[in-house]
C-alpha cells in the first residue's frame, strides 16, 4: 500500500526514463509525452545541455541564502529583464509562491502609497492562479475551494468575456486586475488582443494596476516569450514558473519601477528561491530559448499542429468540438467523453492530461519536431475514427 498522500488519482504507470519528447515506463513501453510535467519540460525530457550545466554547477555550489549576492541569480535576472517590460525580477520555487507573491506586490503598492485598503484582486471566475489558501480563492472555483473554508477574503471575481461584468466589479478598493493570459487548467481560454488592451487602457484609467499570469502560457509556450506580447501591451506584474528550469523548479515575479517602489529589505523573501544550481538550470533554459529562430519555429510549429488537429476536427465533428490554443499551448475541446479519450490515447501511447470544460490538453516540449506532432496526429485521429 502506498504511504503517497491520496490527492492525485494517479494512472497505473510509472517510468523509468526518458529523452526528448518521449518517456519509457517501467515494463518497456514507449510513449510520445505531450504532458510534459504540464508544460513544465519546455525542452524535453534529458536534455543534453541543461544536464551538462546543471552537472558543473553542482560541482561548485548549490545553495546560499539570498543574504548574499548570487552571480548566477543576478544574471538570469538581468536577461529576463532585457527581453520584457520588466525592471526587477524575483525568484521563487513555484508558479503558486509567484502568483502569491504577485498579490503581495499589488497591495504592498498601494500600501506603500498610503491606501492600504485599496487592496482587492480581480480575477476571473474559475481561474487557476495555484493550490495555496489564498491562490484557491482567487481562482473560485468551487471544486478547489470545497472544505478549505473559511474564504480568504480581497477577491472578487468576474466571468470570462464578461467586459461590462469587469467594469462593475471594480470600486475603490480594487488594486489590481489579475488573470491568466491564455487560461490553462481552466480550459485553453486565450483572451484576445483586443481585450488585453482593453484590460491595459482600463488599468490605466482606474489607476490600478494589470497582473497577467503567465505561469502555464510564458517561456516561449505560445510562440512568443510571453503570450501578452502579441497584444503590444506591458502588464505592472508577470508571475511565471513552469517552463523556466525546463524541470528544474523555478518561479519568479516581474515587476516594473513603479511596483518595485513599494518593496524594500523584510517584505518578501525566499529560501530556496534564486539558488546558484536552480539559476544554472534557467540560464541553460535562456541560452537555448534566446537563439536566433527558436520562438519563431514554436511558432511555426504550433501553426502546423492547430491547423492538423482542425483538420481532424472537421472530418470528426462529432468527436472534436473545437480546437483551442497558441503556439503549443494547445487544447481539445470535445464531445466526447474527456476521461476515456485520454485513456484510448493512453492505450495508443501518448499521454496527454485534462483540463476545464471537457478539454484535452496537448503541451509538447518546445523543440519538439514535425515528425513528432505527426506521430501525435496520427494517434489522435486514430482515437477519433474508432472512438465509441
Amino acid at each position: 500500500m502506498s504511504k503517497i498522500l491520496n490527492t492525485y488519482n494517479r494512472k497505473k504507470i510509472s517510468f523509468s526514463k526518458g529523452k526528448g519528447s518521449f518517456l519509457y515506463s517501467t515494463n518497456g513501453k514507449k510513449y510520445l509525452d505531450f504532458v510534459q510535467g504540464i508544460a513544465v519540460n519546455c525542452l524535453g525530457h534529458a536534455n543534453d545541455y541543461l544536464i551538462r550545466s546543471i552537472n558543473k554547477q553542482s560541482k561548485k555550489l548549490w545553495h546560499v541564502s539570498n543574504v548574499f549576492t548570487i552571480p548566477e541569480q543576478e544574471r538570469l535576472a538581468k536577461r529576463i529583464a532585457q527581453k520584457t517590460f520588466a525592471d526587477y525580477v524575483t525568484f521563487q520555487n513555484s508558479g503558486a509562491e509567484a502568483t502569491e507573491a504577485a498579490i503581495k506586490f499589488a497591495r504592498r503598492y498601494f500600501y506603500s502609497k498610503g491606501q492600504p485598503r485599496k487592496n482587492r484582486v480581480l480575477c476571473i471566475n474559475n481561474s487557476f492562479h495555484g493550490r495555496t489558501i489564498a491562490a484557491i480563492f482567487a481562482s473560485n472555483s468551487k471544486t478547489a475551494i470545497e472544505g478549505f473554508k473559511p474564504k480568504v477574503d480581497g477577491f472578487d471575481h468576474f466571468n470570462f468575456g464578461d467586459h461590462k461584468g469587469l467594469e462593475r466589479a471594480i470600486t475603490s478598493r480594487t488594486a489590481a486586475i489579475m488573470v491568466e493570459t491564455i487560461m490553462g487548467e481552466g480550459g485553453i481560454k486565450v483572451i484576445p488582443d483586443f481585450c488585453l488592451k482593453g484590460l491595459r487602457k482600463l488599468c490605466n484609467k482606474k489607476k490600478i494596476l494589470l497582473i497577467l499570469d503567465e505561469v502555464q502560457c510564458g517561456i516561449g509556450r505560445s510562440g512568443k516569450f510571453f503570450a501578452f506580447e502579441y497584444a503590444k501591451i506591458k502588464p505592472d506584474i508577470v508571475p511565471i514558473a513552469k517552463g523556466i528550469g525546463g524541470g528544474f523548479p523555478i518561479g519568479a515575479v516581474l515587476v516594473n519601477k513603479k511596483v518595485a517602489s513599494g518593496m524594500k529589505p523584510g517584505t518578501h523573501g525566499s529560501t530556496f528561491g534564486g539558488n546558484p544550481l536552480a539559476m544554472s538550470a534557467g540560464n541553460a533554459v535562456m541560452d537555448i530559448m534566446f537563439k536566433k529562430g527558436f520562438l519563431n519555429n514554436v511558432s511555426k510549429n504550433g501553426k502546423y499542429f492547430i491547423s492538423q488537429l482542425n483538420k481532424i476536427k472537421n472530418k470528426y465533428p462529432k468527436v472534436i468540438k473545437e480546437v483551442r490554443g497558441k503556439g503549443l499551448l494547445i487544447g481539445l475541446c470535445l464531445h466526447v467523453n474527456q476521461v476515456k479519450f485520454i485513456q484510448k490515447l493512453l492505450d495508443n501511447n501518448l499521454l496527454t492530461v485534462r483540463a476545464a470544460e471537457n478539454v484535452v490538453r496537448l503541451l509538447p516540449p518546445l523543440n519538439v519536431t514535425k515528425s513528432e506532432i505527426n506521430l501525435g496526429l496520427k494517434i489522435i485521429e486514430k482515437v477519433c475514427k474508432n472512438f465509441k
